[in-house]
């Protein structure tokens, strides 16, 4: 079992930034890729970014691209989320997600391990 902890949530103003961290512990961090994920209310959850164990690749969706930036701390067993310019669209649930192999993926059920997640909400 690898257990995730997300912190670093909270509440901004539009056009802000916050940074989410994810520490793992349990079985070894290494090898694996990582991705963040986010759900808001009454929707479905939906791929944020994901990073490959290395840290060399990285993949983002669209609706973050060039606001967001994944990076990880495989020392520290850690991953985080910069998020800049924060939108009222990008309120939700942000969770935490790791693989069992290294290469990178957006699927939602490539992910064997989650989080609890924890709330960011970003008022206009």
């Amino acid at each position: 079992q690898v257990q995730l902890a997300e912190s670093g949530g909270g509440l901004v103003q539009a056009g802000g930034s916050l940074r989410l961290s994810c520490a793992a512990s349990g079985r070894t961090f290494s090898n694996r890729a990582m991705g963040w994920f986010r759900q808001a209310p009454a929707k479905e959850r939906e791929f944020v970014a994901t990073i490959s164990w290395s840290g060399r690749t990285t993949t983002y969706a669209d609706s973050v691209k060039g606001r967001f930036t994944i990076s990880r701390y495989n020392a520290g067993n850690t991953v985080y989320l910069q998020m800049n310019s924060l939108k009222p669209e990008d309120t939700a649930v942000y969770y935490c997600a790791a693989r069992d192999v290294a290469t990178e993926s957006r699927e939602r059920n490539a992910y064997i391990y989650w989080g609890q997640g924890t709330q960011v909400t970003v008022s206009s």
